[in-house]
């Protein structure tokens, strides 16, 4: 049993002394992240299984708090709602059961030019990049003017060609990645709520 822990230990404690090697690109994610929702964006987040939970848990952190008390964050979790899945898996197939969220949810803002940009983002984890939901939706966010973000595992699988940014979590299991992620995901709180902090200092100071 012992063992078992300590495997367990070591696995995590070697997945996240990795991701140092990503501070570059976790930094460039968050600014995605901070410069779409100041300019009105939503982000939407998504995964499978273990996945979603993380899925859950950043956006539980962004539409409450991460550590301190601050405005909420527009965040969107697309496999939070039973009825809205099983509905769209029922009728359109399991495989679009967060494309057709993302469609329902994407905003547009008209430009001066008449043209219509979209400032929401999609973020997905998945631990093999290879779901056919997650790509499926990666695809249409892409197609609808997105920024789509995938925290990933293993090579990065068909999501990591998809996505404008990706980090890719090398680990032995799918534990090991979703430790790696879990890290990823708690330093871009810690970031966006600097950054919000930071507004807020601003706003009273003027």
């Amino acid at each position: 049993m012992k063992t078992l822990i300590t495997q367990r230990l070591d696995d995590a404690a070697a997945v996240i002394e990795t991701i140092r090697d990503a501070t570059d690109d976790i930094a460039t994610i968050a600014s995605i992240l901070i410069d779409r929702m100041s300019n009105g964006g939503t982000i939407m987040v998504a995964g499978n299984g273990g996945s979603s939970t993380q899925a859950m848990h950043f956006c539980e952190e962004l539409t409450g708090r991460y550590r301190e008390t601050r405005p909420a964050l527009p965040a969107i979790c697309l496999c939070s709602d039973a009825a809205a899945m099983t509905c769209i898996a029922n009728d359109f197939g399991w495989e679009n059961v967060f494309k057709r969220q993302v469609e329902a949810h994407a905003s547009f803002t008209i430009e001066d030019d008449e043209s219509a940009i979209c400032n929401d983002v999609l973020l997905v984890f998945s631990t093999s990049g290879n779901s056919a939901n997650v790509n499926v939706a990666i695809e249409c966010a892409n197609e609808l003017g997105l920024a789509t973000i995938g925290l990933l595992g293993n090579d990065g699988g068909e999501s990591a060609d998809l996505c404008d940014y990706s980090i890719v979590v090398d680990a032995p299991d799918s534990a090991a990645i979703q430790d790696g992620h879990q890290v990823i995901l708690h330093a871009l709180c810690e970031i966006i709520e600097a950054w919000v902090a930071e507004e807020m200092a601003t706003e009273i100071e003027t």
